[in-house]
């Protein structure tokens, strides 16, 4: 999943061979240096959800792990606007729930969920969910994501779902079952609820998310307009949806996808780094 690959279409090599500049996930030299660092990421990925319009009140949690106790995470404070938080607003709850550094409160759903996906995916970094309303109307309709466009194809055979609503995520055998729903895979559909996704960075976290938003509203949009005309959307192929996804649904490429999103958020905000 942390594979390097230059993303589709990257020229990487000059007309007179020379190597090209491109973004790269950097190292850092101390356990302090990428705490800081991915703390940052997390308020970014907040502010990103912001201007896309997934804020829905006190709704929604991005979580990513500490570099130095990888089974507690960094969360948002419950009821803090997405627009204004800052790396240091940010509360580290640890495997059990339990906030350890911190002084403000967080959201039930969020200790629930993410502790469960955390403890279930051991390669997963970051997790990201929000109410989104593309993705709540989606998840209340029986359909999945299908490969009706390019971008949705980062997605394909790359979904699971939670087909099992019983109200606010509060109960940690829940989050753990929401855990075995997403298996294997970057989301889950958490049915009349909306969506969540995970990668190996805050990055790829977040840019699935925004995508698979975007993806649930050109899948709505397509079957509106396909009402209209009598036949549903064009589908992709499998063998061509595949091929696709290999192309622009793995982590680098996730990865690789928020970063013009970090350089425009960082530099018009910078108070995101207190």
């Amino acid at each position: 999943m942390t594979t390097t690959t230059p993303p589709a279409g990257a020229a990487t090599t000059g007309a007179d061979g020379r190597g090209l500049r491109m973004a790269r996930p950097q190292e850092f030299a101390t356990v302090e240096e990428e705490r800081t660092h991915r703390k940052a990421k997390l308020a970014a990925a907040f502010r990103m959800f912001s201007r896309a319009g997934l804020d829905e009140g006190v709704a929604g949690h991005v979580t990513v792990r500490d570099p130095a106790e990888p089974d507690a995470f960094w969360v948002n404070p419950f009821g803090m606007h997405f627009s204004m938080i800052r790396s240091s607003d940010l509360v580290r709850v640890d495997e059990d729930g339990q906030v350890v550094e911190g002084d403000r409160a967080v959201n039930g759903a969020a200790v629930a969920i993410h502790c469960a996906v955390h403890a279930a995916r051991p390669d997963v970094l970051a997790a990201a969910h929000a109410h989104g309303p593309a993705g709540k109307t989606l998840s209340s309709l029986e359909m999945g994501i299908e490969p009706l466009t390019q971008d949705a194809c980062a997605f394909y055979d790359d979904v699971g779902v939670f087909d099992d609503f019983t109200g606010v995520v509060l109960d940690r055998e829940e989050g753990r079952r929401i855990g075995v729903a997403l298996g294997s895979h970057k989301a889950v559909i958490l049915r009349n609820h909306g969506m969540l996704t995970v990668g190996t960075s805050v990055d790829s976290a977040a840019w699935w998310f925004l995508t698979l938003e975007r993806t649930a509203r050109c899948q709505l949009d397509a079957y509106a307009a396909a009402a209209g005309l009598g036949r549903p959307p064009r589908r992709i192929g499998h063998e061509e949806a595949e091929l696709t996804r290999g192309q622009v649904g793995y982590e680098f490429a996730g990865w690789f996808q928020f970063q013009p999103i970090w350089e425009r958020i960082s530099s018009e905000q910078p108070e995101l780094f207190d």
